[in-house]
């Protein structure tokens, strides 16, 4: 059996590795962002170009970088590909059946004020789902809801990346904080405090900065106190659950905390001009004239809410008044918009089921014949590749396991959701397959770039190169809290996944934490803080979210949007934990605390 030892430095000047080992995210982004070649093209190219870096300059051999290519193919199919794949089928089934029509006019029927509504469905349900599931499936399922609110398909895709940040770190039930603890043998709770000290921060933050993304700085202003409203309530939840109770749970209980808040708050009070696109006024400006007849070139309509807008987004009181039944004008009474919301009541809790440490281990036991050994072995791939130091403090044989847990996966459950939902709302199977094979035909080019984009992670993983551009961080001495989150933001930018980005730098953030004399449990939370701003800009959720949004095509436009945001938000995280580290090392949440 072939084994094989990374090396972080094979041409002797660590800058000159650095910028190999970057080939493949170079050529990925050069061709997704500035020649605007079709993503799974992209996936493909950046992945051929990380096998042969690995191969000749780094010296893996073949069969090795091969099969980690494979191996993320498969992982990828199965722990992403089959999750998106099965929110957006329930999205379907919703819009084929007419009930998401229902869904749009209750959430209209709350404000049809689209800044509000950005902050109810990309943010605060948004983080709901990514608590519940995670990989992808917040922006495909939040992203798909926005399309059908009204909002244009480039705002939900780019819009829903930026709100599904603050989040992440604990999506999928605590899955991130999970792997950090293990592969860094810090205590789980006090990382999990860590990270609940840096990102409810950003959480006030992030509400705002999704809106003004939108809109200009003066509509921003015109809903502050909503989105306060949104963010400190959201900030104070995560903050007291990271700290107080579990990391299960933080996105869960946060984000249905902000969701009812915010609607509670919607109730007794809404901004003075309702704002909507440019497109939607002109239509409403054209409407208002032929009904209105006004004479001064101001056309004037009546919205949901009872008020008339203007042409120019303000709103003027008026004596008409509507229910929340769109433009149609019908009433949907409270039974129709239960039976509405009913689909993804149940994607609600089926997700949550399947995350149960327990119900997985029950399914599991009885559906994955190799589940008590952790999967099966990788064939040519399992403990034949071995970190060695500085990543790791003594020689590591990396493991390579595949558990086809077929029926435990949380794409399984997403999908029995959606069944379940198709039937109670009297679709045979007949349709329900003619709806699946649909929505297949529709994600097939995302489909393949995710499979590709998780084989391009697997490759950099085991041929060492997300190594050697993580150590490159580790040269900038006292600025190493700020680069270091930008190792996390790196790590996630190229798997996809604050989970991965976790296992893949958790060990090496708590080597040279220690070497610099800073806090391990900082720098390894802030390892996940700071993945999570990478999570917009990462391919694999750029294909999701133009896959949802029916936009296959945009990446490049999507990426470029999104880019700076992700970057900027890096910053802030960068400069929270340089405060932490060097001003307020006291409030770090462990023994292992450094004065400096």
């Amino acid at each position: 059996m072939t084994t094989w030892t990374q090396t972080y430095d094979p041409f002797g000047h660590w800058w000159l590795s650095t910028l190999v080992a970057a080939l493949p995210i170079i050529v990925l982004f050069t061709l997704l962002a500035g020649l605007r070649v079709r993503p799974h093209l992209c996936a493909l190219a950046g992945a051929a170009t990380a096998v042969v870096v690995a191969i000749l300059a780094f010296h893996m051999p073949f069969a090795l970088a091969g099969t980690s290519f494979l191996y993320g193919v498969a992982f990828g199919l199965l722990k992403i590909v089959w999750i998106v794949v099965a929110a957006v089928y329930l999205y379907d089934i919703s819009v084929e059946t007419g009930k998401f029509e229902i869904m749009k006019h209750s959430v209209a029927g709350i404000t049809p004020d689209r800044r509000l509504q950005l902050l109810l469905v990309a943010f605060c349900f948004g983080a709901f789902i990514e608590g519940c599931a995670g990989f992808g499936a917040p922006v495909a399922i939040a992203g798909a809801f926005m399309i059908g609110l009204g909002f244009k398909p480039f705002h939900s895709a780019a819009l829903n990346l930026i709100a599904n940040t603050a989040p992440v770190a604990w999506g999928a039930i605590g899955t991130p904080v999970h792997t950090l603890a293990a592969v860094s043998a810090l205590p789980e709770s006090d990382l999990n405090a860590m990270i609940g000290r840096i990102l409810p921060i950003t959480a006030i933050i992030v509400p705002f900065w999704l809106v003004r993304a939108m809109v200009g700085w003066a509509e921003t202003f015109e809903v502050l106190p909503a989105i306060l409203v949104t963010g400190v309530s959201f900030s104070i939840t995560q903050w007291f659950w990271a700290n107080h109770v579990d990391s299960n749970l933080v996105d869960i209980a946060a984000g249905l905390v902000s969701m009812v808040v915010l609607v509670g708050f919607l109730k007794i009070w809404q901004p003075k001009n309702i704002w909507r696109f440019p497109e939607e006024r002109a239509t409403i400006a054209v409407a208002g004239t032929h009904i209105m007849g006004a004479a001064a070139g101001r056309a004037n309509v009546s919205t949901s809410t009872g008020d008339v807008v203007d042409a120019m987004g303000g709103s003027i009181p008026t004596s008409s008044s509507s229910s929340s039944s769109g433009s149609s004008g019908r009433s949907y009474s409270a039974i129709e918009i239960a039976k509405a919301w009913m689909p993804f009541v149940i994607l609600s809790l089926f997700v949550l089921a399947w995350g149960l440490p327990s119900f997985k281990k029950t399914m599991n036991t009885y559906t994955t014949p190799a589940f008590k050994q952790g999967g099966w072995n990788v064939p040519l791939l399992h403990r034949t590749v071995t970190r060695a130091a500085p990543v790791v403090t003594k020689p590591t044989p990396e493991a390579a396991k595949y558990d086809f847990n077929w029926l435990s996966a949380t794409g399984s459950g997403c999908f029995l959701a959606a069944i379940l939902s198709g039937l109670l709302l009297g679709v045979g199977f007949g349709g329900l397959m003619k709806i699946f094979g649909k929505t297949l035909y529709k994600m097939r080019f995302a489909i393949i770039a995710i499979a590709f984009m998780l084989g391009l992670g697997f490759v950099t993983r085991y041929s060492g190169l997300d190594a050697v551009l993580g150590l490159a961080f580790t040269r900038t001495g006292w600025f190493y809290p700020f680069f270091g989150t930008f190792l996390g933001w790196l790590g996630v930018a190229l798997t996809g996944s604050d989970t991965s980005s976790n296992a893949l730098f958790g060990s090496l953030q708590h080597i040279t934490a220690q070497q610099l004399n800073i806090s391990p449990i900082l720098m390894c939370g802030a390892n996940s803080a700071g993945g999570v701003m990478g999570k917009m800009v990462d391919a694999q959720s750029i294909c999701i979210a133009t896959a949802a949004t029916d936009q296959v095509g945009n990446e490049g436009q999507i990426f470029r949007f999104v880019v700076w945001h992700s970057v900027a938000l890096g910053a802030i995280v960068g400069v929270i934990v340089l405060l932490y580290a060097y001003v307020f090392p006291h409030l770090i949440p462990s023994g292992l605390n450094f004065i400096h």
